[in-house]
């Protein structure tokens, strides 16, 4: 927890104490990631599926930036909010959470995509008109791509686009917990990257947003999936290599306790 050690009150910005994820017991981590990550996957991609014709390209980015400005503060502390295999990642290489953790985050992770794509799929079949072959927003490349972008050229874009949100993530997070105006950037980032990704590969910086739409796509989506699980990580990696090399262990992030005092 964060030291008292000081004798001057410190400003209430700083002195909200945020509970340890590593030292929550229960299943209520997993519960908040998994939960996190069906609820992205529904708003995100069904911003894709049933309303894309509506709110562009713009409206897209922007539902899955502000549902995860919304999941940050809400899920934020209590298990840091990562929805992604690819920010736990970056936080298991920047040695903020052990192995055996990140393993749980992971797979709640991927069943908390499924989950979400299936409620998705559900609603789709609801509403005439709509095809979720091979389709359903999933990630491709090739002529699975808006512009056609071969596979090299894919994988070059998914892992700079998850460098910039992994990197964001690590960047102003104080250890795993999402506190303060943390999620704010946070979200932005996954607009920014979903603005540039959408007309290469609809942008996936996330191995379980694509595992959950491409199960209930088949087909091309499935086929092309190992990509938009491999460049994610391969991208969390070196933003972590990055961050390390940028913010050195000690050095606080400039607008709270350094990392070792942020519990």
């Amino acid at each position: 927890m964060a030291s008292n050690k000081d004798t001057g009150a410190r400003p209430a910005t700083l002195s909200r104490r945020v509970r340890d994820p590593r030292t929550i017991e229960g299943n209520e981590l997993l519960a908040a990631e998994c939960l996190g990550t069906l609820l992205l996957v529904f708003f995100g991609v069904g911003s894709v599926v049933l309303a894309s014709e509506y709110i562009g390209t713009l409206g897209i980015a922007l539902a899955f930036g502000l549902v995860l400005l919304a999941l940050a503060y809400a899920l934020g502390d209590v298990s840091g909010c990562h929805v992604n295999p690819a920010v736990t990642l970056g936080m298991l290489l920047a040695k903020r959470i052990d192995l055996h953790l990140a393993v749980r985050y992971w797979v709640a992770q991927v069943v908390g995509a499924i989950l979400g794509a299936l409620l998705l799929f559900l609603v789709a079949k609801q509403v005439p008109g709509i095809d979720t072959d091979e389709t359903f927003g999933s990630n491709g490349f090739g002529d699975r791509s808006a512009v056609h972008i071969n596979t090299f050229g894919a994988f070059v874009a998914e892992i700079v686009l998850t460098f910039l949100l992994v990197f964001v993530v690590l960047s102003v997070t104080h250890r795993l917990a999402v506190t303060g105006f943390d999620g704010l950037p946070i979200g932005m980032a996954l607009a920014v990257v979903h603005l540039v990704g959408i007309p290469l590969t609809g942008t996936s910086v996330n191995p379980a947003r694509s595992i959950g739409p491409a199960l209930f796509a088949g087909g091309a989506a499935l086929t092309q999936l190992w990509l938009f699980i491999v460049a994610p990580l391969v991208g969390a990696a070196l933003a972590a290599l990055a961050h390390n090399l940028t913010h050195p262990a000690g050095l606080g992030t400039g607008h709270g306790p350094k990392p070792e005092e942020a519990y």
